[in-house]
């Protein structure tokens, strides 16, 4: 049982052989398998882009947050101001508005309150009814007039050498002579 495969094998004849041949191809063998190690770079190259993407995109999200917050204060801050500069120009108008601006305007024009009733114009004849009399400037009305004065003894006294008298600033508020 020495012999080889090959010495047996010449011993057969051709048509055995030919069997034995077809059987030994067909004997089936466990192959081992390649051990073939997967290449680590491509692999680990693909994923730090893909975390530096991530980042990258993270950071510009972050930056353009920022600046539409900015801009967002700037804006309300411009609809404060303009808020504040439109109740101003409200104000103004208003006091342009007030009677006794325009009874200021109308004195300076020369204009008076008719102290007696005016007479009545008919269109048709042309003739005025009643009896109108012209207004003159010493009818005219006072438009600011001065509030009621403090009685005396309401006045408070100041001691010998003290003076406690109070003036009006330029801003109108009191200020105390010393």
């Amino acid at each position: 049982m020495s012999s080889t495969a090959a010495a047996l094998r010449s011993r057969l004849p051709a048509a055995p052989r030919m069997a034995q041949a077809a059987l030994e191809r067909a004997r089936l063998t466990v192959v081992p398998r390649r051990r073939t190690a997967a290449p680590r770079v491509p692999f680990v190259t693909f994923v730090s882009i893909i975390l530096l993407a991530g980042v990258i995109g993270l950071l510009l999200f972050n930056t353009s947050m920022q600046q539409a917050s900015f801009r967002a204060t700037a804006l309300e801050k411009q609809a404060t101001d303009l808020s504040a500069q439109q109740e101003s120009l409200e104000m103004e108008i208003a006091e342009m508005r007030g009677p006794q601006r325009v009874a200021r305007a109308a004195q300076k024009l020369g204009m008076v309150i008719p102290t007696t009733p005016a007479g009545v114009l008919h269109l048709g004849s042309g003739k005025i009814s009643g009896n109108p009399t012209p207004a003159s400037a010493d009818d005219s009305i006072p438009l600011s007039t001065p509030g009621p004065r403090k009685p005396a003894a309401l006045e408070p006294k100041a001691e010998k050498g003290q003076t406690n008298k109070v003036k009006g600033g330029r801003d109108g508020a009191p200020t105390r002579d010393r």
